[in-house]
Parts: structure tokens; sequence; C-alpha cells
């Protein structure tokens, strides 16, 4: 039993303060787990992609917000039509934009995109080489998807070494 005034006073303190960081801290908690929302990239260029970014034509454009400075959209699936070594130091090696548009031909449904050096607000793709440049075509957010248009893309002859990629296209603006 607490026999003085003292001690009763500082067992209250002692709870409050128990009690407010327990709250705060499944305020925190609540926060943490909410998911973050990426946007969908727009993997059909017959179909409008508004966004507050200007894509090149080899990019895979996706929805950005106006207010967004470093984003990454979903995760989707590509086929890897071709790649080219690419030193970190040379941006100059990549895939010419006249055989993304032959490729592009191919495929008229699905965006046919390239990679090319990093720099601060253009778009980049995860799960790639750095020490590579890339050709590759939108392939859906399913892997049933990505197999099937695998399927096509091996039915045309043209790509020997086609394989899935499951990817992430980003801007980092700073």
């Amino acid at each position: 039993m607490i026999k003085s005034k003292a001690q009763r006073a500082m067992v209250g303190l002692l709870l409050a303060a128990i009690t407010t960081a327990a709250i705060q801290s499944d305020v925190v908690a609540q926060r943490r787990r909410r998911p973050v929302k990426h946007p969908a990239v727009c993997g059909n260029p017959n179909v409008s992609c508004p966004s507050a970014l200007t894509f090149e034509p080899y990019d895979l454009p996706f929805r950005m917000p106006q207010s967004a400075v470093i984003y990454d959209t979903d995760l989707f699936y590509a086929v890897i039509l071709k790649s080219v070594a690419s030193p970190a130091d040379n941006c100059d090696n990549y895939i010419p934009e006249p055989d993304r548009l032959a490729a592009q031909m191919l495929f008229p449904n699905n965006k046919v995109f390239t990679s090319r050096c990093a720099e601060p607000g253009q778009v980049s793709y995860s799960n790639t080489s750095a020490k590579a440049q890339f050709m590759a075509v939108y392939a859906g957010l399913t892997l049933a998807e990505a197999n099937r248009m695998l399927a096509t893309v091996k039915a045309t002859g043209k790509f020997a070494g086609a394989n899935l990629r499951r990817m992430r296209a980003m801007v980092n603006g700073t």
C-alpha cells in the first residue's frame, strides 16, 4: 500500500506517462502500416498517360503527381529484348532509337522502352545491371501476362536471349 501523498503522486505521474507513451506508440505504428501507393506504368503506347513529368520517347511512362520529386512505380514485368555493355563512366553506349522503333512496330500494344545512364530527373529502372543498358517491352503486372508476352517475343525469332524481369520505373528529381 502506498502511504505518502508524494508516493501516490509519483505513481500517478508514472501511470500517466506510460499511458501517453502507449497511445503515441500506437499512433506511430498505425502510420507505418499505411501502404505506400505507387503509380502504375502506362504500358500501352496507344493510350494517353497524363503525368507531371515529360517522358522521352524511349521511356516507359507513368502517372507522376505534380508535387513528386522522388517516385517509383508499382512492380511490373518486362521482357528484356536486348542489352549492351555500358561501363558506368561511359553513357554513350545504349540501344539506338531506330532499334527501339523497329521493335515497337512488332509489339504495337506494349510499350518498348530502353534505358540510359541514370541522370537526376530522368527515368531509371530497378532490378537491372549498372554495367549494361537494355531494350525491353512492357509485359504486364502478373507472371501469367509476362509469360504470354515472352512467348510472343520468342515467336518473332528476333530476340534470342529474351528473358523476363520484374522491375519498377523510377525518377529521382533531386
